[in-house]
């Protein structure tokens, strides 16, 4: 008998770690095994200096279908609280991640498969691609931050329209709205992804994950705060190797080979 293959899938490209969602029977559902390892998987790749872009992608037709519709018997307002605990636990690291992060989106990404694929820096969606929130079909409200991090991707209005309507929308339209960074053919999906996260490796890793702090407290602080934050970030970054290296490239007036510290 053949040992069942893994709900997840970690696969390492140089300094590029690929996570590929692998149930694609199930259309890679969020499943308790998918569930169990991303929260494996995450806490390592994000936290290993040696990988330094992270690609998250599903195998099959569908990057994620949304929640297992199969664990929502529990309806409860304990255990309802426990699953999107459990959930928040490796969601909120990755959103929060200071490396950069790419969604290679291969299919369908409907309810929290959705609230997944944004969770990446750069979305970068296959042509047959189709996104729908979801969850009002149900009576649920969206979660895995899905109502935080849409309207920052889209804007207010545009949030309101995809989330309340439920409606489908295709790659091309995605990319229109600002819902997705660009649309590629199906076969050239990861060979993009895979060329724009060994490019991003290849930059200063200190500031690329400064920056987007920066970006995220952009929405969270005063200006007076916001600017005593980017005083604090610069000082850090004028401090790494990186900056050094940069410097003395521009100086040389060759290509800089940042080392990501």
């Amino acid at each position: 008998m053949k040992d069942e293959a893994p709900s997840v899938i970690i696969r390492r490209e140089a300094a590029v770690a690929i996570l590929t969602l692998n149930e694609p029977r199930a259309m890679n559902a969020l499943s308790s095994g998918i569930k169990t390892g991303l929260e494996r998987h995450l806490p390592s790749l994000l936290g290993d200096p040696q990988i330094r872009v992270l690609v998250v992608t599903g195998e099959g037709r569908a990057f994620c279908a949304g929640g297992d519709v199969r664990s929502m018997d529990e309806r409860g307002s304990v255990a309802v609280r426990a699953r999107l605990s459990r959930s928040h636990g490796w969601l909120i690291p990755l959103i929060r991640a200071e490396k950069p992060v790419i969604t290679a989106i291969n299919g369908v990404a409907a309810g929290a498969g959705l609230s997944l694929a944004l969770t990446g820096d750069f979305v970068i969606a296959a042509r047959s691609a189709i996104f729908k929130a979801g969850f009002l079909g149900l009576g649920a409200v969206p979660d895995l931050s899905l109502a935080y991090t849409l309207p920052r991707a889209v804007g207010l209005l545009r949030a309101k329209d995809i989330l309340l309507t439920g409606r489908e929308i295709a790659a091309e339209e995605a990319l229109s709205l600002g819902l997705v960074t660009r649309v590629v053919d199906q076969d050239a999906l990861m060979p993009a992804t895979l060329e724009l996260a060994h490019s991003l490796a290849q930059g200063p890793t200190v500031a690329q994950g400064l920056t987007k702090q920066l970006l995220q407290r952009s929405y969270e602080y005063s200006l007076e705060g916001f600017v005593d934050f980017e005083a604090m970030a610069q000082a850090i970054a004028f401090g790494s190797e990186d900056f050094a290296e940069g410097v003395e490239a521009f100086r040389a007036k060759r290509k800089p080979s940042f080392r990501g510290r």
